[in-house]
């Protein structure tokens, strides 16, 4: 059966396809199908791939993903789910596993949960439903159990996690950033300082507990004990830190403020300035996470870098190595590095 669509005049035209595209660049259908689904990157000279591309854009061919799907048994899609969208910190994560969905001619779905257990089980069943191939995810609430029906349909999933998690025999890898050390990395460089009392804004969801049992770690390595006034609880937002500040500014003012990420941070910073504070030199401030205005900001914000589109970089790795079955059957826990980053507020 030939495939048709309507041209400008009103009638039916056949729609290109790859023969039509090889024929026209002068190489085999199989070099076609390589240079348009990113396979053979280094195979394929680039002379021959610029030909390709320019055959395909001359006869205007778009490929047919429903046929591959038929073909193949695969969506060529894959999902990523993550708890706040309008958190800078995510966008570049995706941004790595868009580049690494690109080169193998994947798509990528991006669902949003706001942190919120009945949206992460929602966005699971849609997942399920649009059968896509894989699936990156940063879940607040979701554990195995929650994640074993996706596993067994054969669908890998990889999580981004705060801690090291322990693996099994599901194909479940674990990427994460170790968060107790990183926030006892982020304390001892204030402690080490002079900046006592040392507050923390940190969250009782997400990652928010390990920052602050790091926090924690940090002062009782340098001999202090947790003051409760100190610590405030607050959503990982600049309005959340905004508010904090004013509580804690209210209890008794710190010589330093610890916020769990740096949107708290960025709220903080306006509170203290809406009292007459100066920072760093009445209250230094750090963050956490390093997301592209911490350096914009005034002061440009001292913050632990976690790395973000390497980090969306390496779980696409690992969910392609699964799909391309060159990874151990079992699942996989793999650490990812942090630095503490100095700037002008601490």
């Amino acid at each position: 059966m030939v495939n048709r669509e309507m041209n400008s005049e009103g009638g039916m035209t056949r729609r290109p396809t790859q023969e039509d595209v090889a024929r026209l660049a002068g190489v085999s259908q199989t070099t076609v199908s390589m240079v348009l689904n990113n396979r053979g990157h280094l195979a394929v000279p680039e002379e021959t791939r610029r030909r390709v591309l320019e055959a395909a854009e001359q006869l205007g061919y778009v490929p047919d993903t429903n046929a591959r799907s038929l073909r193949t048994r695969k969506t060529y899609t894959i999902a990523s789910i993550i708890p706040d969208i309008t958190n800078p910190f995510y966008p570049e994560v995706e941004r790595g596993l868009q580049d690494i969905a690109d080169q193998h001619g994947y798509d990528l779905i991006v669902y949003n949960t706001d942190g919120l257990e009945e949206k992460e089980r929602q966005c699971l069943l849609s997942v399920m439903q649009r059968r896509v191939d894989g699936v990156v995810a940063s879940l607040f609430h979701l554990r195995v159990p929650d994640l074993r029906p996706l596993l067994e349909r054969g669908v890998p999933v990889v999580r981004l996690e705060s801690r090291p998690q322990e693996t099994g025999p599901l194909p479940l890898d674990n990427l994460y950033v170790d968060s107790i050390s990183a926030a006892r990395d982020a304390t001892s460089y204030l402690l080490d300082r002079g900046y006592w009392p040392l507050a923390i804004i940190a969250s009782k969801t997400g990652p928010g507990p390990l920052r602050l049992q790091g926090y924690m770690t940090a002062l009782a390595e340098h001999g202090l004990s947790v003051e409760e006034d100190l610590v405030v609880d607050a959503d990982f937002t600049e309005h959340g830190g905004y508010l904090a500040a004013q509580t804690l500014l209210e209890r008794r003012k710190p010589r330093a403020i610890f916020a769990a990420n740096d949107l708290m941070a960025m709220g903080a910073l306006l509170a203290l300035r809406e009292s007459g504070l100066r920072v760093p030199n009445d209250v230094a401030v750090m963050g956490f996470d390093d997301i592209p205005a911490a350096k914009l900001v005034q002061p440009p914000l001292t913050t632990v870098r976690l790395h973000q589109k390497h980090l969306g970089r390496r779980a696409a790795e690992m969910l392609f190595e699964r799909l391309a079955g060159k990874a151990p059957s079992w699942g996989r826990s793999e650490a990812m590095p942090f630095e503490v980053i100095t700037r002008d507020s601490a």
